[in-house]
């Protein structure tokens, strides 16, 4: 039996990212990982993800957002690899909608750069976009992309560097807690450490309640398509990340990075799956593409042209959508992060500080009081 001073089960986005600060702060750190991350079953699959700094959600956001930007340029520096793209996100709504207020506030309180434009100027600025009346947009220069996939490839090359224990394609079976440390059980083997972080994304709802700790939890199978686009128009150069609000649903999407296409997706909706079952193929069903293209026919139509690929991803929902992240209410040695409800990976760094810190710590520098676990108790 192998002995650590921290185990990780869920070796994704927020774990490889808690693995990797747990390393830096001189602990043994076991992580292991149902499949082979970076992989096509978690939440980081599909190449990038947004960063957005002014947070429609809620400005309880923006302290963490900017603190994981910053550990994003600091993974770029440690890593030697390009992970950030300043394309600036175009945040887009009715003026009076909950979200484009939080954007406008989120940027007020913290001093953001933010450039509101009415929808009659948006096409003058973007020739791609096309809104209706009523609706504006917002655009923060100072966000953009990641690529998320390579986010954990430069966490895991990190750690390995170091010498880290990662345990691929390992199920637990079973975890055993009590107040000296933690038990965990594999296929093949037993792994005790004195402290234990589960961040196992849609399979949250099946390792908690080992612990008596019951989520909420709702996993989804997301969509997200390629279209052929116009460099001209819809490339990285001159065209934004993007979020759209809209009457037929709230819709994402990235401009045309390295002549891959225009991409997009849906962030709403999705069909409620089990994580341990075969989740079906983009185009399985009839609206994976249909509701990609009604959202281009309205507001970008010249994008709305031959489909390249598309894609699948899981969504983790909380039924606020906001996060959870605690430690255990008997057992302070032991924590989780879960939930991350479509909008978590870029806080992932920032995640991963605010687990070692719980551990090492006992506590966090940041504020986590909105992701307590006793909001659904």
């Amino acid at each position: 039996m192998m002995n650590y001073d921290v185990i990780i089960v869920g070796a994704g986005s927020m774990g490889m990212a808690a693995g990797y600060y747990l390393t830096l702060e001189g602990k043994s750190v076991l992580l292991l990982d149902s499949f082979n991350p970076p992989h096509d079953r978690g939440a980081h699959h599909g190449d990038t993800r947004i960063i957005r700094h002014a947070y429609g959600e809620g400005t309880s956001y923006v302290p963490l957002a900017l603190r994981a930007q910053q550990l994003w340029f600091d993974l770029e520096q440690q890593s030697g690899r390009k992970l950030f793209y300043q394309t600036g996100v175009l945040n887009v709504g009715t003026r009076d909608s909950t979200f484009i207020q939080q954007v406008i506030s989120s940027s007020e309180a913290y001093s953001l750069p933010l450039q509101t434009v009415d929808s009659s100027k948006i096409h003058t600025i973007w020739p791609g976009i096309s809104l209706p009346e009523g609706y504006v947009g917002c655009f923060e220069s100072d966000s953009g992309v990641l690529k998320s996939e390579d986010c954990i490839r430069a966490y895991r090359e990190l750690l390995e560097h170091h010498q880290v224990t990662i345990l691929t394609n390992t199920s637990v079976q079973d975890l055993s807690i009590d107040s000296t440390g933690v038990r965990v059980q594999t296929a093949d083997e037993s792994y005790t450490g004195r402290a234990l972080i589960v961040t196992a994304g849609a399979w949250s709802s099946k390792l908690l309640p080992l612990m008596n700790i019951h989520p909420p939890l709702v996993t989804k199978r997301k969509t997200f398509a390629w279209f052929e686009a116009d460099d001209f128009l819809f490339g990285e150069e001159q065209f934004p990340a993007f979020t759209f609000e809209t009457s037929l649903g709230h819709y994402y999407g990235f401009p045309s990075m390295g002549g891959a296409g225009l991409k997009v997706g849906r962030h709403d909706g999705g069909l409620r799956i089990n994580p341990d079952e075969a989740i079906p193929e983009f185009g399985a069903l009839q609206e994976d593409e249909e509701d990609v293209r009604m959202f281009l026919s309205r507001f970008m139509p010249l994008a709305n042209t031959k489909l390249c690929m598309g894609k699948t991803c899981t969504y983790t929902l909380t039924p606020d959508e906001n996060f959870i992240i605690d430690s255990h209410p008997a057992y302070p040695h032991i924590a989780f992060a879960a939930g991350f409800s479509g909008h978590g990976f870029k806080f992932s760094s920032v995640v991963g500080e605010i687990l070692c810190q719980l551990i090492t710590r006992g506590r966090s520098e940041h504020d986590i009081s909105l992701f307590s676990m006793s909001r659904f108790i």
